[in-house]
């Protein structure tokens, strides 16, 4: 039995903590009390494009002064207090409580299910986090700012919208009535310096031998298809591939959202356009590849095609508009030919399936299929030719493939990479005929290891 002394330091101790508690559950109550004041009182002057941002941290400050010395009860000393005005006025003025997460480089993405359940993705793994939002008026704030930079709005008649932030990551929110126990904010953040070549060699997305492939096939003015799921790096892999487009030439891209970094001199960017909130104003994927057509571009490129839009884009491959990329959902080569058929027979034209194979067959040359694997990481699985059309079947042959076959390690990672499959493409002499000479070397067949060996 312990003893009298054992016992009143034991007491001790948990009045310590409950004390901790007490004061932590009033310090969070009083957060949340000065935020909603700041935010009732300035009300418009946080949207005041007017003033710089340093003017409107500063009255922000000095309205967080005034509504602290208006509290009772909760004695603050001088470091609480400055750390308590910075916490709230950074929460104020930038995007929250997530602030921290877009911050941090590691971070990909940020998807808060609500205003008490924020996650993010770190290294190919979703964690939870935790930071939270004061409450759901504060989430819809966060949501309404960010839409708001870019000119869009999200309400009981839009309650989904599509957005990006300065630095181009891309957003996506859906509110009430759509969203139950929402709103739901979801972030995909872009690296400030996005990646090159050399990082996805890093990474084992592909090898040196097959960025060599791939740049020999831009610079022959080949069209590409990069195809894979959500979140398997179809985009990040399309502005590497991009970046092989030689600088003297007028290259328009075509998105939802602007996310393409290239860097050459002359790049033309187009962003497509919602509806207003009488339902007109829609400018589609669709229309601006039409209206690329009259720009004279050497290369047109699309972030990606998941409509009719795919009419236009194989009738601007198969009339003169060589060289183009754009990027497509599918989980396989095979199925995103699938899909572009799909995609063709939405545009409300009544096509025979022959016809608009033989248009694909055509047009496509390479498709580059992109996975994110159980271990987090996303690798290019397929690199495969279109050869043409065998009877009504679109005919494919793969040139590397990714080697499953050579297991995981004892952290679950997979030791795989990209193997050529010892085929050479039929359109070798079209890029010999350029003056594009592909070594002999660079389709020498590799050896495929058992499945789990």
């Amino acid at each position: 039995m312990p003893s009298l002394s054992e016992r009143v330091a034991a007491a001790r101790q948990t009045e310590t903590v409950d004390s901790t508690l007490t004061r932590t559950d009033a310090m969070g109550e009083l957060r949340g009390r000065l935020h909603f004041k700041v935010v009732e009182e300035l009300g418009p002057t946080l949207y005041d494009r007017g003033m710089s941002d340093a003017e409107l941290r500063l009255r922000v400050l000095e309205m967080l002064e005034w509504a602290v010395d208006q509290e009772q009860g909760l004695p603050l000393t001088s470091a609480d207090r400055r750390a308590l005005l910075n916490e709230i006025a950074s929460d104020v003025l930038g995007y929250g409580p997530i602030d921290p997460l877009l911050n941090d480089p590691e971070v990909t993405e940020v998807m808060a299910n609500g205003p008490y359940d924020v996650y993010f993705e770190k290294s190919g793994r979703i964690l939870r986090s935790d930071v939270r939002f004061v409450d759901e008026v504060h989430l819809r704030r966060i949501i309404d700012k960010i839409v708001g930079q870019i000119g869009r709005r999200v309400d009981e008649a839009t309650p989904m919208v599509d957005a990006r932030l300065p630095d181009g990551s891309r957003v996506n929110a859906i509110i009430a009535p759509l969203a139950i126990g929402g709103p739901f904010l979801t972030i995909r953040k872009f690296a400030v310096d996005p990646y090159q070549e050399a990082d996805l060699i890093n990474f084992g997305t592909l090898t040196q031998r097959t960025a060599d492939f791939l740049r020999a096939c831009v610079r022959g003015r080949l069209n590409l298809l990069i195809s894979g799921g959500t979140g398997s790096g179809k985009t990040t892999t399309l502005n590497v591939v991009s970046a092989y487009i030689p600088g003297d030439e007028r290259i328009i891209t075509v998105e939802d959202a602007a996310e393409l970094q290239l860097h050459q001199e002359h790049v033309l960017t187009l962003e497509s356009r919602p509806a207003n909130i009488e339902g007109q104003g829609s400018v589609t994927i669709r229309d601006l590849v039409k209206n690329t057509l009259r720009m004279r571009p050497d290369r047109i490129v699309v972030g990606e095609v998941r409509d009719a839009a795919a009419l236009d884009m194989l009738q601007a491959m198969n009339t003169g508009h060589d060289g183009s990329l754009t990027t497509v959902h599918s989980n396989s080569p095979r199925d995103t030919l699938s899909r572009i058929e799909t995609m063709v027979l939405m545009a409300g034209f009544d096509l025979p399936v022959r016809a608009i194979r033989e248009q694909v067959s055509s047009a496509v040359d390479l498709i580059v299929h992109v996975s994110r694997l159980k271990d987090g990481t996303r690798r290019i699985t397929h690199v495969t030719e279109v050869e043409g059309m065998e009877g009504e079947i679109i005919t494919l042959q793969d040139l590397f493939l990714f080697d499953f076959g050579m297991g995981v390690d004892d952290d679950g990672r997979y030791k795989g990479r990209l193997k050529a499959t010892g085929i050479r493409p039929t359109f070798s002499e079209e890029l010999e005929n350029q003056g594009i000479r592909l070594p002999a070397d660079l389709f020498d067949p590799e050896p495929f290891s058992r499945r789990g060996g």
